[in-house]
């Protein structure tokens, strides 16, 4: 096997939010990391701190990425509206990086899975926009995280259905047309971004749960749920696998790219 491509596809995932990489709390982080490794994959970690060229030279280094989820919101600036009262404070390290990271891995072809916030910084860099609150804007929601509760209701993620469309990769990984996902956030894709397919709802209320890349070739994913928190669930570990396979294939190809570049092959 030729040197370049015999270790595991290199998996770059930034941290969630500016304040954790700062104080080090890697605890939710490491769900993305352990996900990662049990699929197959070496995750490195990207810093928010990193700067312009330090960053570029990382992920050109790196086979695929994952978007993490993030507390913050996306500013809403970016979809042209006004900030909703119930949107989060921005974290404006954060946007950058995954900013730069998108811009690498679209015009490279490596594959991206983008993860609640992910998906939603997917969406928006592709021009699309997103519900800043779903209770507000659609008061007969499911409740899709723990701020739709009562204050007495009991913690930790929801769960409910979620339809896959036909054809699609999550359809393809899930093995059916349905599956169950956790659910943790208040806003959601709006209008899809320029090349992408919304491929999962839920089905109760039609939030928009996961889109991909219409062109597929290009393995590109994002998911509204958590699938890093759903250990042991065959569906969630399909996902990385799918998305790790995808980073192998990723690698291969720029192991081919140098070696006829550098006239060995």
């Amino acid at each position: 096997m030729r040197p370049e491509i015999k270790e595991k596809p290199r998996v770059g995932i930034p941290w969630r939010t500016l304040a954790e990489e700062q104080t080090r709390n890697r605890r939710k982080l490491e769900y993305y990391f352990d996900a990662v490794r049990k699929a197959g994959g070496e995750p490195e970690e990207i810093s928010l701190l990193a700067g312009e060229a330090a960053l570029a030279a990382q992920v050109a280094e790196l086979d695929g990425f994952i978007l993490p989820g993030s507390p913050a919101d996306v500013q809403p600036e970016r979809f042209g509206q006004k900030r909703h009262p119930r949107t989060n404070a921005a974290d404006t390290a954060r946007e950058a990086a995954d900013s730069a990271i998108l811009k690498h891995a679209l015009e490279t072809g490596k594959p991206v899975l983008g993860i609640c916030f992910g998906c939603q910084m997917l969406n928006v860099y592709l021009g699309g926009s997103l519900v800043q609150d779903i209770r507000s804007k659609q008061p007969g929601a499911l409740a899709h995280g723990v701020t739709d509760l009562p204050d007495a209701a009991a913690q930790g993620d929801l769960r409910h259905r979620a339809r896959l469309e036909a054809g699609s990769r999550l359809a393809e990984l899930a093995g059916r047309g349905e599956a169950t996902v956790n659910s943790s956030h208040h806003q959601a894709i709006e209008r899809p971004g320029e090349g992408l397919k919304v491929t999962a709802i839920s089905p109760e209320d039609g939030v928009i749960e996961g889109v991909e890349r219409i062109d597929t070739d290009r393995w590109v994913v994002g998911v509204q749920w958590h699938p890093e928190r759903m250990a042991g669930d065959a569906f969630a570990e399909r996902l990385f696998e799918g998305f790790v396979g995808a980073a192998r294939v990723a690698a291969f190809r720029e192991a081919d790219a140098q070696e006829i570049a550098e006239g060995r092959k």
